[in-house]
């Protein structure tokens, strides 16, 4: 793309499906060499320039629009979806034909010559099935590649397929830890405790100077992946020129926001949204969220174990035939009701939130959760969250009351559920699920 353009919008198909990307470089941000010194979270990947990570986009074939600096993280918006960079963590999500795994070995040059990183805890690959495959390019032509392509890297992947192959269905690679490091050349003794290897220092799992992981911490991402927009939805997407007015990308797209309800998904007071309407079409968010706190102004409702900041995204490729919205975001919700509506919310109450914005024909949701949260949950309230999470997704969709707006055109307005799959990876848990609108039953 020629700097300065619009990509999402040609005369050809565009892919909206991403490829999502997470490297982990330690268990933690306090695992990060200099964390005890650090100034405002500026310690690891965030001391890393701007300009080296764009060196790094680059490659991938995607610009950064805007930065948002947090507290905890920095939310770069992409021509293609977006960066968000963490102290030990990097999030990079691409779409379109960009070359997402392209940049994963400048990504680990960087983290050892720019923020002493020289180790991975552990690395996630994943994305929904493309519609337009054969336009993809490098790696990206097909999953075997891509897994192909990570195994040269990561000496102890494993490959994943979610749902139906001649339907929606979710890929997944994961590599686990300890021991999750660049692979060794064939040449090369793997047995040498310790060796430097192409930069990468090897923490064996016999060495006694492997890296001692702390208790862990609930790590939950949440996706909703939604097709078939219906045109009064896409139309609002669609941002033609204007003669003679001002207004920017950024203008129209938190207008856009506003009118839409997207600034309402979570407490205004706790969210910052950076936003991006593409011409002649297309939106990009991202948001850095403040979580574990009530926003509420009393004093007395405020939780003193506030939990940090996280993140979400929301990307629309609003075409006639391809349209597509996702969100993903990263703030562990709970399963139960919140307390009161000005709280964050419930995780039901966010897919409601969500699906009653962009009203899809067919979705997927993907909760991917640690299994430290997963057992939590399940002393907490007697059910695991997997079930936990499956139980609200279906709570959520298929009320006769929720969706009203969607009912018509052959539909009576609710979702019916076409998947559920629960998959349990070791150390991570995963709830999958599927839904389309429901025809209403036609008395006989």
């Amino acid at each position: 793309m020629e700097a300065g353009t619009d990509v999402f919008h040609t005369s050809n198909p565009f892919e909206g499906p991403e490829k999502l990307l997470e490297i982990w470089f330690t268990p933690s941000p306090a695992d990060v060499p200099g964390a005890s010194s650090a100034i405002d979270g500026k310690h690891g990947l965030r001391r890393v320039d701007r300009s080296v990570w764009e060196d790094m986009l680059a490659i991938v074939k995607c610009q950064v629009l805007s930065v948002v600096e947090g507290a905890e993280m920095d939310a770069y918006l992409l021509s293609e979806s977006s960066l968000f960079v963490s102290p030990h963590r990097l999030i990079l999500k691409t779409c379109g034909t960009t070359l997402n795994l392209l940049g994963l070995p400048r990504i680990l040059e960087i983290a050892r010559e720019h923020a002493s990183l020289p180790t991975i805890h552990r690395c996630f690959y994943s994305r929904k099935s493309f519609f337009f495959p054969e336009r993809q390019k490098g790696p990206h032509r097909e999953w075997k590649d891509e897994v192909e392509y990570l195994d040269k890297i990561f000496r102890n992947g494993a490959a994943y397929s979610v749902g139906k192959m001649n339907g929606d269905h979710w890929l997944l690679y994961i590599t686990r830890p300890p021991g999750c490091i660049p692979n060794t050349p064939t040449s090369v003794d793997r047995s040498l405790h310790g060796a430097r290897l192409n930069g990468a220092k090897v923490h064996d799992t016999t060495d006694e100077a492997t890296v001692t992981l702390k208790a862990p911490v609930t790590d939950s991402t949440i996706e909703i992946l939604m097709t078939h927009l219906p045109p009064t939805v896409s139309r609002a997407f669609h941002f033609p020129e204007e003669p003679g007015l001002s207004n920017t990308s950024f203008d129209k797209a938190r207008k856009i926001s506003s009118d839409l309800g997207i600034t309402g998904l979570f407490p205004p007071q706790l969210t910052t949204l950076d936003s991006y309407a593409f011409s002649p079409c297309g939106y990009s968010a991202n948001a850095l969220l403040k979580w574990g706190e009530t926003s509420s102004s009393r004093a007395e409702d405020h939780d003193p174990g506030y939990g940090g900041e996280g993140y979400y995204t929301i990307h629309v490729t609003p075409e006639e035939g391809w349209s597509y919205a996702s969100f993903e975001c990263n703030v562990p919700l709970s399963p139960a009701p919140a307390p009161h509506s000005r709280d964050i919310p419930d995780l039901g109450t966010l897919v409601r939130r969500v699906v009653g914005i962009f009203r899809p024909a067919r979705l997927t949701l993907t909760l991917f959760i640690s299994s430290a949260g997963n057992d939590e949950t399940e002393e907490e309230v007697g059910e695991n969250a997997i079930e936990a999470a499956q139980r609200a997704f279906m709570a959520a969709l298929t009320s006769n009351t929720t969706f009203p707006e969607n009912a018509g055109n052959g539909h009576d307005g609710v979702y019916r559920r076409t998947d559920k799959i629960n998959y349990d990876f070791g150390d991570y848990d995963l709830a999958f699920a599927s839904f389309e609108l429901a025809a209403p039953v036609t008395p006989i």
